[in-house]
This record gives C-alpha cells, structure tokens and sequence, in this order.
C-alpha cells in the first residue's frame, strides 16, 4: 500500500472508539487517509474499555459473544496476526425459576439438515418441560419470517407492531413465549417482547435461530475483548499512520454554508481545553445518547430532519456484575440465560473459569452476570445487588451457589446504553449517508431491513461492518484509495427454499399491489 505524508492526505474524523469507529478509523487508514480517532473514555476501545474492582482487580463492561456469522471479524484477527483470542463453540442453557428450560447444542457438531428443521429436531431432546404442542405453535411465524424485509413497505407495517402483538395474531403460545422466545430477545435485543419493533424481532430471530442450522453457535473471547482485540488493532491502525485519542468528547460540528459539507470537529478534553479538528470526511460511531448530545449542541445537525429524528429514539439500561466467590461452582453449561425472576428483566451468566485464561486456577468461581432492560436494578446500592446476583438469581438457577461468600465484585451500570428498537423506530434510525454529503454513520443502531447487511440487531459485527461501509463510502466520495478498501464479506446466503419463498413473497406482494390491494400481513 503507498504511504502519503500525513499533510498531503486527506483528513478524516471518526468519532467513537467501540468495533463501529475501530472500523472505520481501519477502513480509512487503509485508503490513505489521515486518520483521527476522537473518544470520551481516556484509552479508546468504546464499551470494550475495561474497569476495576475496590481491591484491584481489572473487569470488562460484560461478556461479549462471537456467533457463527461474524465472518467480518474472524478475517479481522486474522489481519491482525494474532494468535486466536476465541474458545471453543460453548453450548447454553436457558434457565427459569424452576430450573433450565432448554439447552442448546453445538450445531456445527450435528449432521446440518435444511433450515429450520435441523434446529427444531436438534433442539427437542435438551427442552425440559415445554411440550412440543407449545413449539409447534410458533409455526405460523414462518410466514412472517419470510415476508418481513421483502420490501419497504412490508418492513415499516411490521416494524409499527411490537413483536408481543406478533406473536400474539400469530397463535404463538403464552407458555412458548414466556419460557423460550422472551429470553431471547432479552438477550439479542435487550428487551421484551412488548416494547420491540416486530421488524427488529423477526431480525435477529431469523439471524440467530433460523437463518441456517449452525448460526446460534457461540464463542467467547478467553481474556478482556480491549487486551485481547482492541490492544492489537490499536497498534496496527497507529503503524498505519492514525491518530487515536482518548479524553476528547465532541461539542460541536462545523458545516460549510456553501459547500454543506462538514469541515471540522471540535471536541472538549479532560482539562476543558477545547480543540477543533480539521476534516474532509467525518463519521460517526457513538451510540444513541452520545448522538443527541452531539446534535443538541451543532445546530447544523439540530436543523436536518435526518438528525432531528434521533431524538425520537432511546436506549436500554444495562447492568454488568462480576462475582468472585470463596468457593468452585460449577454449572452443565459456561454459558446461560436467564429470565422470569423479574419482570420485562433477563440476563445471561457465565462461568469464567471455563471461558477465561486467567480465571482457570482461581480457587473460587469467577462468575459474570449481565442484566438487560436492567432499569429496575440500577437504582439499587451494590452490596443489594451482589446480594440479589448471588441468593436471588445464580442460587435460583443453579442450587449449588447458595451459601457462597463473595469475596470481590464489580457493579458497573450503564444508562441508557443500547439502542430500543421500539415500534416505528425505524424511520428515525440512520443510514450510513446522511444529509450532509461527508458525514457518514456507523454503529449497531443503524436502520435495517431490505437491502442492509445480514448481520442485524445489537451485534458487534454490525458495528464493525457498519464502520467498514462508512470508511468505503467515504473512500468514494473523495476518490481516495477506495480499491485498497475492506472488502465486507456477507452472511451465508439463504438456503434455497427460504430464497424461493422469499422471491414468491415478493412477486406476489408486488402483483396484490399493482391490482390495487393491500398484502394482508400475518
């Protein structure tokens, strides 16, 4: 790749240092750009920063999974040169008030059957207590499954209705909802089922369970995701000429009356010394809140119907704890979910002995527990909710942790910190391109549906992806080392008899259309 003085490049602006403005601030850099990396947090990797406990020791903001389908970031570490940082594929358990529900096998390990009959079949043996006229009664999502994203039209009137109304006309029973499909949007999502897009829900519920047999499958990083991914991206992308730094959070957005392109970035440090960052290209990477802030205080942003819009969304608590106990516990799986012991309130649990180098000869149980639409446990002091963590929760799902003695712990919350796709929040979400020709989005929260990527919902590959799209396009639009871009490597395609009934979907929405009818929807 040819290396221009870093004067004679063009300047490029990522603001946010999570997988969306790691993306782009890599894609940019490879184009020849003059890369700054701008972010709040003082050593930027975005939630992947790590945090400490009272006596000292280093924790993560969460466990992060890497599904079957993230083939952009597996291709990442291996541009990176590193040894692979995952484990295995982990087999789950789903866990209720009395006890797992379900577990879930490896697929990859199972002769692969057509979809979605190899994951219904796998799957049968591991349910504890649901019967199969329970199961049987989500069939009839299959037709929403795949005439949702056919068009526009077809994802706006699905993405209107919340996904409980869905399930609900479909038949879907209470018992099937309650004890299988509710955890899994709590867990992919980050919400129940009532305050969901139905769009959104059928999203992730085609990408995670029914796209192909071996999509559910799951690894885990085996340290901290910031030491073991972001330390070494970090360094090639600084080898690779850009700029990264922490301690910059953004105020203002300047815009060209004439031109109507953004021309610079000025953001505020720790000490209030303020900075303003020259650019011919800006993207940014920041979540739902950091981008109100951001529109709130540019009024060319807070003008634009397209960023006006972003207030119309809003985000979902999460809650990060982290155990250390005086004593080994167990569980069948390293990795669980967990739901029904609060209500609109799920979780996931994980044994870091299993999963984590560092933890595997610890004397006691290292255990994470991570809560999603936490919002009524935040308000809670920390010694209340290691207390409910540890008596309440990982006692009610797995017996053995009753008595136990915490002899460290973490409580890290986080306001607002993921996106709700809400119904009807999708006209309000942003595409990579935006009014202002040379500023461009990136993120998990982008708007998905016809046409997009296949990675969908709050996914670390579609913030990655997102960041690479971001970085191309606006490669293009200055004619700058766009053919030294990242390729974006896709999803694995349909399968055939999900491709033709997604084409005669289509055709026969379009034909009801042009005789002047409305398709009725599920």
């Amino acid at each position: 790749m040819e290396h221009v003085a870093w004067t004679e490049k063009k300047k490029a602006v990522v603001v946010g240092g999570g997988w969306a403005g790691f993306g782009a601030a890599y894609q940019l850099a490879r184009c020849g750009f003059a890369v700054t990396l701008l972010d709040a947090s003082p050593d930027p990797g975005g939630l992947s920063g790590g945090f400490r406990t009272s006596q000292g020791r280093a924790v993560e903001a969460g466990m992060k999974g890497f599904w079957y389908q993230y083939h952009n970031i597996y291709r990442l570490v291996e541009e990176l040169s590193i040894l692979p940082p995952f484990t295995e594929w982990t087999r789950s358990s789903f866990y209720s008030p009395a006890g797992i529900q379900v577990e879930a096998p490896v697929f990859q390990d199972l002769p692969r059957l057509p979809t979605p009959l190899g994951s219904f079949l796998y799957t049968s043996p591991y349910f504890r207590s649901l019967p199969i006229a329970d199961r049987l009664t989500a069939i009839p999502l299959v037709q929403a499954l795949v005439e949702f994203d056919v068009d526009e039209e077809a994802y706006a009137r699905y993405d209107a209705m919340t996904a409980r109304e869905l399930f609900r006309s479909a038949g879907v029973s209470a018992r099937l909802y309650r004890e299988f499909l509710e955890p899994i949007l709590l867990v992919t999502l980050f919400a129940p089922g009532e305050q969901l897009s139905a769009a959104a829900a059928l999203g992730a519920l085609y990408y995670y369970v029914l796209a192909h047999q071996a999509d559910f499958d799951v690894r885990w990083c085996k340290g901290p995701v910031v030491e073991s991914l972001f330390a070494p991206w970090r360094r090639k992308l600084e080898i690779m000429g850009a700029r990264i730094l922490g301690g910059q959070r953004v105020q203002r957005v300047t815009v060209d009356d004439v031109s109507g392109r953004a021309t610079a970035i000025t953001a505020i440090d720790s000490n209030g010394q303020a900075t303003t960052f020259s650019a011919d290209a800006v993207v940014f990477a920041v979540g739902v809140n950091a981008m109100q802030r951001i529109v709130a205080t540019s009024p060319p942003l807070a003008d634009r119907p397209d960023f006006a819009g972003f207030s119309n969304l809003g985000g979902i608590d999460v809650l990060a704890a982290r155990l250390w106990l005086d004593r080994r516990v167990t569980p069948p799986n390293p990795s669980n979910v967990f739901s029904g012991f609060d209500a609109t309130t799920g979780g996931t649990f994980f044994d870091l002995n299993a999963l984590q180098d560092e933890y595997r000869n610890e004397a006691g149980s290292v255990i994470e527990v991570d809560f999603y639409h936490a919002n009524q446990l935040l308000p809670l002091p920390d010694d209340v909710i290691v207390d409910r963590v540890l008596n309440r929760y990982l006692a009610g799902c797995e017996p053995g942790f009753g008595g136990a003695k915490v002899l460290d712990s973490s409580v890290l919350r986080f306001k607002g910190a993921v996106t709700l796709f809400g119904p009807g929040s999708h006209q309000h979400m942003p595409s990579t391109s935006t009014s202002i020709p040379n500023l461009f989005m990136a993120g998990d929260w982008l708007a998905q549906g016809p046409g997009s990527h296949g990675a969908r919902g709050l996914s670390q590959e579609k913030a990655y992806v997102t960041g690479l799209e971001a970085g191309r396009q606006a490669a293009v639009l200055l004619g700058q080392g766009q053919n030294e871009a990242v390729p974006i490597l896709g999803v694995e395609e349909d399968e055939p008899h999900i491709a033709t009934a997604k084409s005669v979907a289509r055709e026969s929405r379009k034909l009801v259309r042009d005789l002047g009818f409305r398709w009725p929807l599920l």
